[in-house]
């Protein structure tokens, strides 16, 4: 098979083999890679790239590994603490939280206490054995105290170590770097540190999949590893996330050199490198993986990093350095929007867990946890950026407008596919692809819409939110002019007994809610028309009637209603009864339901609730 062949078969999304993906290697120019693998990015994520918005945390330098390329970790130091103190991780926490993070990244060296006195009696002072330990108390601290969803990367790990940490952390990660061996040998980059061992790292990752948590990692390019060992790190990886479905994100990371270290003369992969592994990253893994280049360690390249397929930028934090290259600022985050916008996609905000995941909770997430993920997501997983929700009596957030992230015009950017969104694919969402601007015409031209439409206009975000809010203000205009209307009603809830028990409601009351809103009630006939007349006295043209499913109400009882009403007040417009009353109506009458509506109508029911 050519690398045309293999090009054209990643193409149409069909999954490469191993031999398949190797033959890459023959294609050294990443620009007829990179139109295939921005074309698969676009097909899964559309035109979003995400970020999160971070805090980072090292919790302690010190490290067993002695890495010839990292400035991060060093040997104990006179005068400094081995490890942050409680009080030093929440005020970092707490600084972050006030600048809007959601994620609390902790960084740290791998299980200093095996090599450093150090590291074993400063534990003990902090009343810990162990690095995972002393992690997985601020872990949890962080979280109760400030509300920052952590991230962990701890180093190599047991499954019992896993699962420990999956209880206080959203998810985790270990880079694999590399799965070549030989970087271990004496005069490589790994040598002398026993955790960088590749078989220890996919047996970390491994673990993780095992303990369903959601799991980054990905390779770190330039440390001498050949482009052949880049792909086998590559497939080692995607063979563990086929297995289990855990990696939620694969990083190309750029070597950087660093002064004061043993590879500082080492030389830099260059842009291109760069480029041809992440569209080769993307081939491998296909459209719906998501692929991040940290964009502090290519600042120049952000459009052609686009170009080549990546949809995510990882963490970026307003408040701390990224202590791992210190020498490479974080981009202002209004600049990196802005680039992003330049290269024609729209820059959002997750969290540490990434949309599809956030959307399952129940296999993802620790108990403890899901209620915090799902109260900081919004309906397609990604982070909310408020926390305005209606009918808290706070005025919403201001909208400004949104710059186009496409140079023509927003109404083309696709709709991300529904792994994305945490949805499972179906026909309905598949015919939904299609263009936003022949969506909105549609509209116009008065054609109803398809559930898949309406979905794609829910999703609309930056400008395709701008170009869904002024094609409903065209509409409302051309309909209704100048004109707003509303009426005057009453609400009349005549029973709040019900043998449903829906987990959200405080509204019913059963054997299971004796403690929400109040004591159970049924109002009669004679209380009903006294509210109706009371109504009407001042004013009301309308009542709505909605109530619990009570176990002792048949349809019977909804037409007395409706005939008790008519006969008080004649004139008065009745809306009423949920979708769940008809039903139960229509059933304890053996009446379909459409008959039952028809009885309904005659009785004097005048229109149903929406």
């Amino acid at each position: 098979m050519t690398t045309d062949d293999i090009l054209t078969r990643a193409g149409a999304g069909q999954r490469l083999s191993a031999s398949e993906a190797v033959a890459l290697v023959d294609c050294a120019d990443p620009r007829p890679l990179m139109p295939i693998a921005a074309a698969l990015r676009d097909a899964g994520h559309g035109s979003l790239v995400s970020y999160s918005r971070k805090v980072f945390i090292p919790l302690t330098q010190l490290c067993r590994d002695v890495c010839h390329y990292c400035t991060f970790a060093h040997p104990p130091r006179r005068g400094e603490p081995a490890y942050l103190d409680a009080d030093q991780v929440l005020a970092i926490a707490r600084a972050g939280a006030r600048a809007g993070c959601h994620e609390a990244l902790f960084t740290l060296g791998d299980k200093p206490e095996l090599r450093y006195a150090a590291a074993r009696e400063a534990l003990a002072r902090l009343g810990h054995e162990t690095t995972l330990s002393y992690l997985a108390a601020m872990a949890e601290l962080v979280l109760r105290e400030t509300g920052l969803l952590p991230h962990l990367n701890p180093g190599i790990m047991t499954r019992t170590d896993v699962e420990r940490l999956r209880a206080v952390s959203v998810s985790q990660g270990i880079m694999l770097e590399s799965a070549a061996e030989r970087l271990r040998r004496r005069g490589g980059p790994h040598f002398g540190s026993p955790d960088k061992d590749p078989a220890l790292r996919l047996e970390t990752i491994q673990a993780a999949g095992a303990a369903a948590v959601p799991f980054t990692s990905g390779i770190l390019i330039g440390i001498g590893e050949t482009r052949h060992e880049r792909i086998e790190s590559l497939v080692a990886l995607r063979d563990l996330h086929e297995r289990h479905g855990h990696l939620q994100e694969i990083i190309i990371q750029n070597f950087r050199a660093k002064p004061g270290t043993r590879m500082a003369q080492a030389p830099e992969p260059d842009l291109d490198d760069h480029l041809w592994t992440i569209a080769v990253a993307r081939l491998i893994f296909g459209s719906e993986m998501n692929i991040q280049a940290p964009p502090n360690l290519n600042p120049e390249g952000l459009a052609q990093m686009i170009a080549a397929g990546i949809n995510d930028w990882g963490g970026v934090s307003p408040v701390t350095p990224d202590h791992v290259n210190p020498e490479a600022p974080w981009p202002a985050l209004d600049l990196l929007a802005r680039r992003t916008a330049a290269a024609g996609k729209l820059l959002v905000e997750r969290l540490a867990i990434y949309p599809a995941y956030a959307r399952d909770p129940g296999r993802w997430l620790d108990p403890a946890l899901r209620a915090p993920v799902l109260q900081a997501i919004d309906a397609q997983g990604l982070a909310r950026t408020d926390d305005w929700v209606p009918g808290a009596g706070t005025a919403p957030p201001a909208i400004a407008p949104h710059p186009s992230p496409l140079p023509a015009s927003a109404a083309r950017e696709k709709s991300p596919s529904p792994r994305f969104r945490g949805e499972r694919e179906g026909p309905a969402q598949r015919e939904g692809e299609g263009h936003l601007a022949a969506i909105l015409d549609g509209v116009a031209a008065g054609e109803p819409l398809g559930e898949a439409d309406i979905v794609r206009l829910l999703q609309a975000r930056g400008a395709a939110f701008d170009a869904v809010c002024r094609a409903a203000d065209e509409l409302r205009q051309r309909v209704n002019g100048g004109v707003v209307s509303y009426v005057v009603t009453r609400n009349i809830n005549y029973t709040n007994i019900c043998y449903f028990r829906c987990q959200f409601c405080a509204f019913s009351k059963g054997k299971l809610s004796e403690n929400l809103r109040g004591r159970p009630y049924d109002l009669d006939l004679p209380e009903i028309r006294r509210r109706v007349e009371e109504a009407w006295e001042r004013g009301a043209t309308e009542v709505c009637l909605q109530g619990g499913i009570h176990p002792e109400y048949t349809g019977a009882t909804y037409l007395a209603i409706c005939r008790a009403i008519k006969k008080a007040v004649p004139g008065i417009h009745i809306h009423a009864f949920s979708p769940l009353e008809i039903w139960q109506g229509a059933k304890t009458l053996g009446r379909t339901v459409p008959d039952f509506l028809g009885e309904l109508k005659a009785a004097g029911l005048s229109s149903l609730p929406g």
